[in-house]
């Protein structure tokens, strides 16, 4: 046999595991048929169409699910006897491959109550804690519901119309990615087969076809799906060894999408009716997984004020690959408000730890933000390659550095007499 390095036989892994998830398309798999939204409007929202596995056989998975099955216990097998059994990246890795496993068997279940036993195990649920294991993501949930919807928008200064065309979001967007990640690496484009108003790939961001926007909401566009979903995209496709970093199974999904919201929030792009939309989607997750129908969930948004377009478009989001009749959701939305309590919480912890240049990590590819110290270890042993593209907040943490060293000492104030002070004296005088 010939002999090996480390870095060989870890490059030579993450390749399988690259090739190995390439046709798992999770989105893809679950995404409705158009006739299913026509049904609803038909019924005028009295009645749901018939369900079960049958409302999503007109996806078809395009691999044989037993063969990927074999496919990643393969690797696995490899893993362990290539980096040896206690072996802290073999560890990482076979949990990568043990997800990608659980997400076959989950789209095997789509439209059944074992579906979302998948889901909640990939991704979470409202009711999982953080680490302090007190408060509860749906508890957050309902904190911020509190908070946002007693804001009024109108008091906050200018509004953002949404009137611009789709094709122009895709040209100011292409300008914006050509000044940041350089010419022809990074492209928006128009697409009509997204749920979503937008979805990015390796190198593209999708927006959607004949969906007005406003100028706001190219800002928002810009950081989220471009800096940072593009972003550790190219970070990840970057790497020399660590391969795997290009892809994200459903343990990165909290890390990536807090990471987005973070960056709108830290590029001061971000505005309460979106946190709104964001956090809502935990609250109509709760609802589902407590039993509400896809109907009662649409009621939900509409007695929080969204269009008819929006009620439909939500609630759908909330029940994707489930049960319409309630139950059993698809619980991926909860990650961008849990991943932005746990992004945050590291990158204090870490400027208190006085270790910041770990902070830059959660930019190297796809990752869950508990792999950072490993990961930033085997980058000092040369097997992962430091970020490439990082935003300006990242790449100088003078700022990061600030905010989160007042940030620490905040979290110790007790907020609930500070808010005795303060209303006490907005009575007396507003």
């Amino acid at each position: 046999m010939v002999w090996t390095t480390t870095k060989e036989r870890v490059k030579r892994l993450s390749q399988r595991i690259v090739e190995a998830q390439r046709p798992i398309r999770i989105l893809d798999s679950i995404k409705w048929d158009p006739s299913v939204e026509a049904e609803i409007r038909k019924k005028k929202f009295k009645s749901l169409p018939k369900g079960g596995p049958e409302l999503f056989e007109h996806n078809k998975i395009e691999f044989d699910p037993r063969e990927k099955l074999d496919e990643f216990k393969d690797i696995i097998t490899d893993i362990r006897t290539s980096l040896g059994a206690d072996d802290e990246l073999g560890e990482l890795l076979v949990g990568i491959c043990e997800q990608y496993r659980d997400v076959i068997r989950m789209l095997q279940n789509r439209g059944t109550k074992k579906f979302w036993e998948y889901s909640r195990k990939l991704y979470g649920s409202p009711k999982d804690t953080f680490f302090d294991e007190g408060r509860s993501v749906s508890e957050l949930g309902r904190m911020l519901y509190g908070i946002l919807s007693g804001i009024d928008d109108s008091s906050l200064g200018a509004e953002y119309p949404k009137v611009l065309e789709a094709h122009t979001v895709v040209e100011e967007l292409n300008r914006r990615f050509e000044q940041v990640f350089g010419s022809d690496r990074v492209h928006a484009k128009l697409s009509d087969g997204i749920l979503a108003d937008a979805a990015a790939g390796g190198d593209t961001v999708k927006i959607k076809d004949g969906t007005l926007f406003s100028k706001r909401d190219i800002d928002i566009l810009e950081v989220h799906e471009g800096w940072v979903h593009v972003g550790t995209t190219q970070n990840g496709n970057a790497q020399h060894v660590a391969k795997w970093l290009s892809k994200g199974p459903p343990r990165c999904s909290s890390t990536q999408e807090g990471l987005a919201v973070l960056m709108e929030i830290f590029t001061f792009r971000s505005y309460p009716r979106r946190a709104r939309h964001i956090n809502d989607r935990i609250l109509g997750i709760e609802k589902a997984e407590e039993g509400a129908s896809l109907l009662e969930v649409i009621e939900f948004y509409r007695t929080e004020g969204y269009s008819e377009d929006e009620c439909l478009s939500n609630a759908l989001r909330v029940f994707r690959g489930g049960v319409i009749e309630g139950g059993a959701p698809f619980t991926k939305d909860i990650s961008y408000c849990r991943g932005f309590v746990e992004n945050y919480n590291f990158m204090r912890a870490a400027i208190r730890a006085g270790k910041p240049e770990l902070i830059p990590f959660l930019f190297v590819g796809k990752l869950s933000v508990e792999d950072i110290p490993l990961l930033y270890r085997k980058h000092q042993e040369g097997i992962v390659d430091a970020p490439v593209f990082l935003p300006p907040q990242f790449s100088d943490l003078n700022g990061v550095a600030v905010w989160m060293s007042f940030s620490s000492f905040l979290s110790s104030v007790n907020l609930t007499k500070v808010q005795e002070h303060y209303d006490q004296l907005f009575r007396k005088f507003v």
